[in-house]
């Protein structure tokens, strides 16, 4: 099956082609751009897509990051696979950052559980627990950094993301939310299209909201 894995969640805009037949990744493109991935999606798939030696008719099944992460980005990503999808005749999975994180951990520190934990501002945390097989212990959530650290205190495991350092003391390195596209291609493979197409995952309202008090009436 030959999948093709798209991730706007974070800052980075990517894509990858994945056999997974042989477990391979034929093609990726990746640029670090923090925003503006409505204009660069399709000519990252397209560098994937060349890199790999394909055209979109060989795609068998859309994978792409659902969240959390950014609001818009998220959006985009989802909204680009689902397009392709339907254009394609193919079914389109939706992964969490969460469990892309978890599963890049995991790779690191084999058979640990791994806490995956996202600064998600305002005094709150986006956070999820996975056991040392990848499944998860609990579902995603957001959480106060007090409860977070109340949980992960009592957490026999790995803690990944860019909370890490408010909720592990010894913390050093880099903890940045990076979600590697070719994690997300082989998450894609492996999960069930049974789930339906796939939507965003969103913890909490969007920060910008309408002024409803200031709208301007209609005149019919």
């Amino acid at each position: 099956m030959i999948i093709l894995a798209l991730d706007t969640a974070g800052v980075d805009c990517a894509a990858a082609v994945y056999d997974s037949g042989r477990d391979t990744v034929l093609g990726e493109a990746s640029d670090m751009i923090g925003k503006g991935h409505a204009e660069h999606l399709i000519g990252i798939v397209d560098r994937a897509l060349d890199q790999a030696g394909l055209a979109l008719s060989h795609i068998d099944r859309l994978a792409v990051t659902i969240g959390p992460g950014s609001f818009t980005g998220i959006r985009v990503g989802v909204a680009a696979a689902r397009g392709f999808a339907l254009s394609l005749n193919v079914p389109a999975v939706g992964i969490t950052t969460l469990e892309v994180m978890a599963s890049a951990q995991r790779d690191k520190t084999p058979h640990r559980a791994v806490l995956a934990a996202m600064d998600a501002k305002r005094d709150e945390i986006y956070l999820q627990s996975f056991a040392a097989d990848g499944s998860s212990l609990d579902t995603p959530r957001a959480v106060s950094v007090a409860e977070a650290q109340a949980f992960a205190a009592g957490f026999d495991g790995e803690i990944t993301g860019s909370a890490t350092a408010l909720l592990k003391a010894d913390a050093g390195g880099d903890h940045t939310n990076r979600f590697p596209i070719s994690i997300v291609a082989r998450l894609g493979a492996a999960a069930s299209p049974d789930a339906g197409k796939p939507k965003p995952l969103y913890l909490r309202g969007p920060d910008a909201k309408p002024q409803a008090g200031y709208a301007i009436a209609r005149r019919v």
